[in-house]
């Protein structure tokens, strides 16, 4: 599986983590973590990646843009250029196929797709 992330600037892995868990629970068939690009280099993102022992991958806005994901914000596309992060970033790293779609946890949004090949 591949679990995409939406997270304001300055989130803790704690936090992150424990949002994955809730959605995913058994973290060992994880293969990735994506996000947006200026996400994917932040702290807390790094550090729930090493916890959970995979790499993180990056999308820019106009990559995430170019996905047709279920859910469309306005306001996110305001405040970082795609109206869409986890759908539209596990939609583009994984088959094309949400196993769970966008699904917030204490201000995380995850989404899961099943991983491609």
């Amino acid at each position: 599986m591949v679990v995409g992330i939406g997270v304001r600037p300055g989130t803790v892995a704690e936090k992150i983590v424990h949002a994955i868990e809730s959605v995913v629970g058994d973290t060992t068939t994880i293969s990735c973590l994506v996000t947006i690009d200026r996400r994917a280099t932040e702290p807390g993102m790094c550090a729930a990646a090493v916890i959970l022992g995979v790499p993180v991958i990056g999308f820019s806005a106009t990559q995430l843009a170019e996905v047709d994901a279920p859910y469309r914000s306005p306001l996110t596309s305001q405040s970082v250029g795609t109206p869409n992060v986890a759908e539209a970033a596990a939609l583009l790293a994984g088959n094309g196929e949400l196993v769970c779609g966008r699904t917030v946890v204490d201000g995380v949004v995850v989404a899961v797709a099943a991983a491609a090949g």
